[in-house]
């Protein structure tokens, strides 16, 4: 781990270690994590896992961390790691489909899957009830990291030395800061800071927060429960980071670190990082942070199309393949003189790796289409343009004759 494997053009290593830590107060350790090569289908921490080329069904990191009391919270995160994994082999790896959508649509429903699970548990058994477990489930595929998320455990990606969250917390500190109410350092020192607004398993369904963050080569992935994030900030996870090459001495100090500060929960830390001739070089003015997924069927082509252009582009357009929208609000820049129309189909740009979004498409506008007139084909238009022609032939013949 301490030397970097070679790596062939064209492709991405993953360097992974994972480590969990039952701290200085708790009796017993609630948390859970899991690495898996989605690929082999190897979910352990050995050596063909700990660094392997990225395979085309991806490297799935997920930390859990548990709640309920006595050994409940200890079952919920061990079932939710142990359901993710399930699922994600049935839908995802002998899927015949990849895609970078298809691997979110899978990560989704094995989330969901997991609360159906660990709700369906508790039921069952009602010394049990009210047992949960926060969710960071992220799957690296191609050169992109796809993030569901559920409660307060953390994903912090590290780029030129800073360590940015990539994930947001469902909590009731993140409401109060985000509304203004408290300040991100108050928001550290609250006796609330606990506070979750959901996690897998109290209730019979769940809402999953789903994002995704271009990776670029050398970046470092942390997924980490509370017990590490509550006790230190991201500029401590970097600095650690930037020291040690190792990811197991990343771990270990991390969790010493955590230990040395009181360990007051259980804590738990995964650290990946990813290189290889796949992967491009990070700008100096590229964002990181929470980035809502957008799958690539939402990612359509706009085009808007001025009035005066319609002739000239009538011989080159089928405007039978777009359907007019009165999105003008949505769009923001469309004037009250035209509308947004969309493709049908998404657009053809190829993508170097999968997952990446495609190159946006530029605007043109398009005069309103009338009343009860959705589709205007090529065909049409000629007909159009047709009869005004003949129509002031004829006026022209009629004023010369007079």
């Amino acid at each position: 781990m301490t030397a970097k494997s070679p790596s062939l053009p064209g492709e991405i290593t993953v360097h992974v270690f994972g480590r969990t830590d039952v701290g200085r107060t708790r009796e017993h350790n609630e948390d859970a994590f899991v690495v898996a090569d989605l690929t082999t289908g190897n979910a352990t921490l050995q050596p063909e896992v700990r660094t392997h080329p990225l395979g085309e069904r991806g490297t799935l990191f997920m930390v859990a961390d548990g709640m309920g009391g006595a050994a409940a919270g200890e079952i919920a995160s061990a079932l939710a790691t142990e359901v993710v994994l399930e699922e994600l082999d049935a839908r995802w790896r002998k899927a015949s489909k990849a895609g970078a959508d298809n691997f979110v649509i899978a990560l989704k429903a094995a989330t969901e899957a997991a609360n159906a699970r660990i709700h369906r548990y508790a039921t069952d058994q009602p010394e049990n009830r009210g047992m949960g477990t926060t969710a960071t489930i992220a799957g690296l595929v191609g050169d992109t990291l796809y993030v569901a998320q559920v409660g307060d455990s953390r994903a912090y990606l590290v780029r030129h030395g800073v360590a940015i969250q990539i994930t947001k917390d469902q909590s009731l500190m993140q409401k109060l800061v985000e509304a203004g109410e408290l300040t991100v350092e108050e928001a550290e020192v609250s006796e609330r800071r606990n506070i979750i607004l959901q996690a897998l398993g109290p209730e019979p369904t769940v809402k999953v927060d789903l994002t995704q963050q271009q990776v670029r080569r050398g970046d470092v992935l942390v997924l980490c429960s509370d017990g590490l994030s509550g006790q230190m900030r991201a500029t401590d996870i970097a600095a650690v980071v930037a020291e040690e090459h190792d990811l197991v001495a990343v771990c270990k100090r991390l969790i010493d670190i955590a230990n040395e500060a009181g360990g007051p929960d259980n804590i738990t830390v995964i650290a990946a990082r990813f290189e290889g001739g796949a992967l491009q070089k990070a700008a100096d003015d590229e964002s990181v942070g929470h980035r809502a997924y957008t799958s690539e069927s939402d990612a359509r082509a706009t085009v808007r199309v001025s009035v005066a252009d319609v002739p000239a582009l009538a011989a080159e357009v089928d405007v039978g393949n777009i359907q007019a929208t009165d999105t003008e609000a949505a769009a923001g820049r469309a004037s009250d003189e035209s509308t947004v129309i969309t493709a049908e189909t998404p657009t053809a740009a190829a993508r170097a790796m999968p997952g990446s979004p495609p190159p946006a498409t530029p605007a043109v506008p398009v005069k309103r289409a009338p009343t009860g007139m959705q589709r205007v084909s090529v065909g049409t238009l000629r007909i159009i343009f047709g009869a005004i022609a003949i129509g002031i032939a004829a006026w022209l013949l009629y004023y010369i004759r007079r």
